[in-house]
């Protein structure tokens, strides 16, 4: 019982936005393992979303995001990830809608630190259709510990546009948490959350900041595969009201 009152003092006093709706995780510590190669598709359907166009950006109600990203490891401490963005949905908005790379690099198991840790960085564009600001840079350091069954992991995300509304407002700060529990050696179970407040120091009024609370489960019944899925809600009129993601991941 002391881990559940730990999970919920975590996400009690933090503050924490899902990546645009296409990349809905919350990154461990850990890059790909040395010449594998890990293939994901992240689908997200959001069941209740804006229902108008805002600043050009189109409606998100009932539409599904399929993101296909592939991750290659270099070395035991260094991978690089790709992303394409697409999007389903009536109206206009079946798209490709813009790519991302990312490089990360991670501390060496070999250094024994008592945390993991990584930092990755994520540039790329997307279409002013689907994104107000359509040239961004993304800094997201990443620290995860694993207590027995009790899993956590804390990502304090930096974004920054280069090309939109948000180009002159500097770094905004967007970090996401996900604390797990497994109750068996395959199912784990947990919170994730995600949030983005504005620029440091001149965080936006409450109303338009985002902030989402998804109640998620990890499937380990393979070390080759990856599953995540969960269903989420959003607390503010500046976030999605519900969404459902699905994350299945193949290392080759």
């Amino acid at each position: 019982m002391k881990y559940v009152y730990m999970l919920i003092l975590t996400f009690s006093v933090l503050q924490v936005k899902a990546q645009d709706n296409y990349e809905i995780q919350v990154y461990g510590s850990e890059t790909v393992e040395k010449q594998k190669t890990m293939f994901e598709l992240h689908s997200n359907y959001t069941i209740n979303g804006s229902k108008t166009e805002n600043n050009g950006v189109l409606p998100t109600n009932h539409v599904e995001h399929e993101t296909v990203e592939i991750t290659h490891g270099w070395t035991s401490w260094f991978e690089t990830g790709f992303y394409f963005f697409n999007s389903i949905g009536s109206f206009g908005r079946t798209a490709y809608v813009g790519s991302h790379i990312r490089p990360r690099v991670a501390v060496p198991q070999s250094w024994n630190w008592p945390v993991g840790v990584s930092i990755s960085t994520e540039f790329g564009f997307q279409k002013a259709a689907f994104s107000a600001n359509t040239s961004t840079l993304e800094i997201r350091p990443i620290v995860d510990k694993k207590w027995n069954k009790l899993y956590l992991s804390v990502n304090p995300t930096l974004e920054k546009s280069f090309k939109g509304p948000d180009q002159n407002r500097g770094f905004t700060f967007s970090p996401n948490v996900k604390g797990s529990y497994d109750l068996t050696k395959a199912v784990a179970l947990g919170l994730e959350y995600y949030g983005s407040t504005g620029p440091f120091f001149h965080y936006d009024p409450f109303k338009q900041q985002d902030h989402q609370l998804f109640v998620a489960t990890d499937l380990n019944v393979d070390p080759e595969w990856e599953f995540n899925g969960g269903l989420g809600y959003g607390f503010t009129s500046n976030a999605d009201r519900a969404i459902v993601k699905i994350i299945v991941g193949r290392r080759f």
